[in-house]
């Protein structure tokens, strides 16, 4: 990867504390200035047209359906996102991430119907639309218990056997992804010490399993999560390789 500049890239967080993850650090190498905007806290959204080359919005605590008056900053990054897509500027959802952009675009987001969580390794495979995206079945990580509908117009790129939407493509440059490529065994270490309660829900694999898939799954993901990025920001969507 280049390490000269070249320019700035959004990450929208919803969570406060460290961010380590892989996304933002495969960024960074690349050369991109990261410009961190934290929403619960009012740190504002810049406008589309100010110049940053990409956006990365993560997931979070909160669900895309939360109240406006009792979590204004959910319904001001709804409200932003269809702006920043329109500016043909590269767009990249995790979990909530995702989950935003589907609603922002008509989509329903909403619990599994029965109420089942998606927490740790689970395996996903690619549409015949998603070849380009993710060339054969892999494990990847997950934490969440609200899914997406595909907005109209989208294209299903991934399924799952809990939650069958696992990502979109609403264009060349915008992608939702249900799952958490971006993570690594330390950072879902910290969730489980944050909120280990989670664990003891309906689908969620026990602490345990999680680091034994981790040991067979981990260096996969974060292979195929290269080569993702080097697609998304090259804007070839070319074969992955991985």
């Amino acid at each position: 990867m280049d390490s000269g500049g070249k320019g700035k890239v959004l990450l929208v967080q919803h969570m406060p504390g460290k961010r380590d993850d892989r996304v933002s650090a495969w960024l960074a190498a690349a050369g991109y200035e990261l410009d961190w905007r934290l929403r619960p806290e009012g740190e504002p959204l810049p406008a589309p047209e100010e110049g940053h080359a990409a956006c990365v919005v993560y997931g979070g605590a909160q669900s895309a359906n939360d109240p406006a008056d009792e979590k204004p900053f959910i319904s001001e990054v709804l409200d932003w996102i269809p702006r920043w897509v329109e500016s043909e500027r590269p767009f990249l959802g995790l979990c909530l991430g995702a989950q935003l952009l589907a609603k922002a675009h008509g989509a329903p987001v909403a619990p599994h119907p029965e109420g089942l969580h998606e927490i740790g390794y689970v395996p996903v495979e690619p549409t015949e639309a998603g070849r380009d995206f993710m060339a054969a079945p892999m494990h990847v990580y997950h934490w969440h218990n609200e899914g997406f509908d595909v907005p109209a117009g989208a294209e299903l790129l991934a399924e799952g056997p809990t939650f069958p939407n696992q990502a979109f493509r609403l264009n060349m440059r915008t992608y939702g992804l249900q799952f958490h490529p971006e993570t690594t065994p330390t950072i879902f270490s910290r969730w489980m010490a944050e909120a280990g309660h989670l664990l003891e829900k309906p689908g969620a694999h026990p602490r345990e399993r999680q680091f034994t898939d981790a040991a067979a799954h981990d260096a996969p993901l974060a292979d195929w999560l290269d080569g993702f990025m080097r697609r998304w920001l090259g804007g070839d969507g070319g074969e992955n390789s991985a």
